[in-house]
């Protein structure tokens, strides 16, 4: 018996379209919508097309992800063209089609919202953030928020600029310049503008991206680029991995891009938000016992712009059965918990990291022989603040925090330890 041939991928094309419509359309842009035998896009971009263009059209429904593998099937066999708004690969469809397919569909790219705002503003393309806040949370524009720096934010809708302008002054960025331009490439393209701490102007098209050049307000609190916020960026009980240790422990833990970070003992959530901090695709799950922390770290991810956050409220290790593969863990409370620091280093993929933190001689002692049998780094991390002596100036130490950092490596990964001393006293007292 003859095989039968595998089905052929769908023959789709993704093409750009700008507020400009038809007019704006490159000549091969042309040919293949009128080659098309179906054209997908949202309501808006199929109303750009011309009578002329005369092809059946299909609007994609709410919510659209799920509906783009089932489309493509109820249209298998036919050409299909699929619209997007500018650059189908900026943020755009021709993302998802790729996952879906497998494989690149032809794409034809019309100019991005971002070079035509760029364009506009004589802004540097290289030199500008880029935010969307379309289907995800406006926190995320808190982490790109840096006195001098110049911002896109790709607006959801007509309100976002309003709410834009409330996060600025929130942060402590009333001062910034905000330019709203709408309908790029449009003739009737229009452009507002205003201070966050004064903006009052009333919404306008929904088509729209926002540019902010930040300014921080005098009195704000600095938060930099790198590890090591100010612990006054931070909403805590005192189960907060102070500053300086906190840088340390992130260069430990050697944050990498699109790299997931389980943070054991949450605390107030620092390490895990500072890990997300150093780059956008960063992950994280902060696990917390405790359900007040857990809403405390909630908000401190939110309000320092990684909203993106994952809280799970419960017990280590329990609490750990469901996660996804780590690439690094760090357990910063109730390292003596049965089977924790177990649970953790079998999570563990080879190649992964592991930091632990701790204040209390029991959990030295658990780290000591783990490193004894595991490698890596035993280190111990002092830090003293100069503070008033009477008319003078003297030393206060903090309590010296012990660390242990290693990588899992094949040759060091198997048997059991089996010390386990009874449970910490206060579990996160490390963080």
């Amino acid at each position: 018996m003859t095989p039968h041939p595998p089905n052929p991928l769908p023959d789709v094309t993704v093409i750009g379209i700008g507020a400009d419509g038809w007019d704006g359309l490159a000549p091969a842009s042309r040919d293949a919508l009128g080659a098309a035998h179906v054209v997908i896009g949202g309501a808006r971009q199929l109303a750009l097309l011309p009578a002329v263009c005369d092809v059946e059209r299909v609007a994609w429904p709410t919510p659209l992800r799920p509906a783009v593998p089932v489309l493509l099937e109820a249209h298998r066999g036919r050409r299909i063209a699929v619209l997007a708004s500018g650059d189908p690969m900026f943020y755009g469809i021709g993302r998802t089609l790729t996952e879906v397919l497998g494989v690149p569909p032809r794409v034809l790219p019309h100019p991005s919202s971002l070079s035509h705002a760029c364009a506009r503003l004589g802004w540097a393309v290289e030199e500008t953030e880029v935010v969307t806040v379309v289907g995800r949370p406006l926190g995320r524009i808190a982490a790109a928020l840096h006195d001098g720096r110049r911002l896109l934010v790709l607006s959801a809708g007509a309100d976002t600029p309003a709410d834009v302008a409330a996060l600025l002054r929130d942060r402590g960025f009333g001062p910034s310049r905000m330019r709203v331009l709408e309908r790029l490439g449009a003739e009737d393209e229009r452009c507002v503008e205003g201070v966050a701490d004064g903006w009052d102007l009333p919404p306008g098209d929904a088509l729209n991206v926002i540019a902010v050049h930040c300014r921080r307000a005098p009195d704000a609190l600095r938060l930099g680029a790198a590890p090591g916020l100010p612990d006054a960026a931070y909403e805590h009980d005192g189960q907060l991995t102070k500053r300086h240790i906190r840088a340390a422990t992130l260069g430990a833990l050697a944050p990498a891009p699109g790299e997931l970070l389980w943070d054991v003992g949450g605390g107030s959530g620092s390490i895990a938000v500072e890990w997300m901090r150093t780059h956008p695709s960063c992950r994280a799950f902060t696990v917390e016992r405790d359900p007040v922390r857990a809403g405390r770290i909630a908000r401190n991810a939110d309000r320092l712009g990684v909203p993106a956050l994952r809280v799970v409220t419960g017990a280590a290790p329990a609490a750990l059965a469901q996660l996804p593969t780590p690439d690094a863990v760090f357990i910063g409370g109730g390292l003596t918990a049965p089977g924790l620091l177990a649970a953790c280093w079998d999570a563990l993929p080879v190649g992964g990291r592991l930091v632990a933190n701790t204040v209390t001689l029991e959990s030295e002692a658990l780290l000591a022989e783990w490193y004894r049998r595991r490698g890596g780094e035993l280190v111990r991390l002092a830090v003293a603040h100069a503070v008033p002596v009477g008319g003078f100036t003297g030393w206060r130490q903090a309590m010296p925090v012990t660390q242990w950092c290693v990588t899992k490596s094949s040759d060091r990964s198997s048997g059991p330890i089996d010390l386990a001393p009874d449970p910490d006293p206060s579990p996160g007292a490390a963080t």
